[in-house]
């Protein structure tokens, strides 16, 4: 197998320099990159003007160029050399300005002196610059020309599809957003472990459910897809989340859902209680990504996140520093691996039940070791700890919490108990749809 974390945090490195926004020739480039990964990607276009629940599809935006030439001839602050160095959705203009008139478009963050910061307008008409604390202190005094060569016109919002049929038609959501330029941790490490993950759920043989993935922009993104596919997602979704923020090598954190007793939290709080105890556990009250719209009143879906470094908590975030330095390949292939254990332990969850009355005698069914030692010892009371809650009505991930055991160690064990006619699924509560 390759470094799934090299590989992973080298298509980083093909996006990072690509200037996205809400719109944009930016988010196209970066989906048609994502669909040289996943083939069936659907790329959609939503007219500008669209009426979208209480929003309406923004005009789309793009840059052909954007800079400044100081009283001295030198070009600086150029969108070529560094796509934030403009403030997102900036206006066009032409014009020369003395310093003093040019520095309530500057912005920058004078407690982190060598970071340009990450500035938007999008509802708004404004244009403005960004750059570092250093840099502003260094303008010279005197005349400046300022270009923003960008267009504002009727166009369209673009975001990418990918429905992957399962046995089930009950639904597994990912979602992640490709709305930012060159941040790396905030915007690519959701896109490109979303990117893997989807890989893997293909390459499986069988699928118990579907899976919705979407690659969005952020807030407008969502409101977007919701006000087309809400009805639906409701009625089929079994579980969902944000996939954001999980890149670096920092504690992993998680956000719940709105309600926060939805399967999603459920097997995230699992997941990572095994495998990362350390993980900061934040409340619904300290969202700021997606989990706004998907568990709003009246859309309650059951979508949480789980993260590494929450976005608005590391320093780094939405400025120049949220680069490729903090995003490594081991963070990478550290959040990928968390995000597909919650995706492995959510299709195993099924609701068995003992088929044999008192103990079963495993020994004349092969399941008992015939050698005693300390392990095998272990191994067998997880197996009957197993066997005795398996009465049709609790679940795996339900068990596998009661005798504080990973999910995935109780898997093949119970694939085991199940071959051996110990176990059989239970019929509980209502039928899956399956596909016809």
């Amino acid at each position: 197998m390759t470094n799934l974390g090299t590989e992973m945090h080298e298509l980083c490195q093909r996006l990072f320099p690509i200037g996205r926004s809400i719109t944009g020739d930016g988010v196209r480039e970066t989906l048609r990159i994502v669909k040289e990964h996943l083939p069936d990607l659907q790329i959609r276009e939503v007219p500008s003007g669209t009426q979208c629940f209480d929003w309406i599809v923004p005009q789309e935006w793009n840059v052909h160029e954007a800079y400044v030439i100081d009283p001295e001839g030198r070009k600086i602050l150029d969108f070529r050399e560094n796509n934030l160095h403009l403030m997102g959705y900036s206006t066009p203009i032409d014009a020369v300005m003395s310093l003093e008139d040019l520095q309530s478009h500057l912005h920058s963050i004078s407690e982190m002196p060598t970071a340009i910061p990450y500035v938007t307008s999008y509802y708004r008409d404004r244009w403005g610059f960004c750059l570092s604390h250093e840099q502003l202190k260094t303008l010279l005094p005197g005349d400046y020309h300022v270009v923003i060569d960008t267009e504002l016109k009727n166009g369209s919002l673009t975001y990418g599809e990918l429905l992957i049929p399962g046995n089930s038609e009950r639904e597994i959501f990912l979602s992640t957003y490709i709305c930012h330029p060159s941040m790396a941790n905030n915007e690519l490490s959701g896109p490109v472990v979303t990117t893997f993950l989807a890989r893997q759920i293909l390459s499986a043989p069988e699928r118990r459910f579907s899976y919705r993935i979407v690659f969005i922009p952020e807030t407008i993104g969502s409101i977007v897809y919701l006000s087309m596919n809400h009805e639906t997602m409701k009625e089929m979704m079994l579980a969902g989340f944000c996939v954001t923020c999980i890149g670096d090598d920092r504690a992993y954190s998680y956000l719940p859902s709105r309600n926060g007793d939805s399967l999603s939290d459920k097997v995230a709080l699992h997941v990572l209680r095994h495998l990362h105890p350390d993980f900061i556990r934040y409340t619904y009250l300290e969202r700021g990504s997606d989990e706004r719209q998907y568990c709003s009143p009246g859309i309650d879906l059951p979508v949480a996140s789980v993260m590494r470094s929450k976005y608005g908590e590391y320093p780094e975030y939405h400025t120049s520093l949220d680069n490729l330095s903090l995003v490594t390949p081991s963070g990478l292939r550290g959040g990928y691996e968390v995000l597909e254990r919650c995706l492995a332990c959510i299709e195993a969850d099924e609701v068995l039940r003992n088929n044999i009355l008192c103990e079963p005698q495993l020994g004349r069914r092969g399941l008992y070791p015939d050698l005693s030692t300390r392990k095998s010892g272990l191994t067998v009371r997880t197996m009957m700890n197993l066997i005795a809650y398996c009465d049709g009505r609790r679940s795996m991930l339900e068990i596998a919490e009661i005798i504080d055991t990973p999910m995935w160690d109780l898997i093949p064990i119970a694939n085991e108990l199940k071959r051996a006619g110990v176990l059989s699924l239970a019929n509980v509560g209502q039928p899956e749809r399956e596909k016809q």
